[in-house]
């Protein structure tokens, strides 16, 4: 029945400056409409997964958690640390990849994965 994923929204404090580090820091072009498209690419996946309220694998206070596929997490952490953008977390290895995390100007901690 599902196709797949047909967005993600929330709101935000403060619009401008949340559209403007998301551009930079993660490079996604925000259009005029407050968002962009992300289409998906051969070798990509969309993880759905529910986590407990108590879960520690992200902020019990935040209810989301984005989580971004890169094609090199490097290259990633090389881009962060030119344009001064701390890592929230050691980068971890396991079976399913490569991850790292920062925080957003609002605090949500994003991941990002390489497969």
């Amino acid at each position: 029945m599902i196709k797949g994923f047909g967005g993600i929204f929330w709101r935000t404090k403060n619009l401008e400056a949340t559209k403007k580090w998301y551009s930079e820091v993660l490079k996604l072009d925000i259009e005029n409409w407050n968002g962009t498209v992300i289409k998906p690419q051969v070798g990509n996946e969309t993880i759905f997964s529910f986590f407990t309220e108590d879960d520690s694998y992200f902020p019990i206070e935040q209810q989301v958690m984005l989580n971004f596929q890169v094609y090199d997490l490097n290259e990633t952490i090389k881009h962060f640390e030119q344009i001064g953008v701390p890592l929230a977390k050691k980068i971890e290895i396991s079976e399913f990849g490569k991850f790292i995390w920062i925080e957003d100007p609002e605090g949500r901690l994003i991941e990002l994965w390489e497969k």
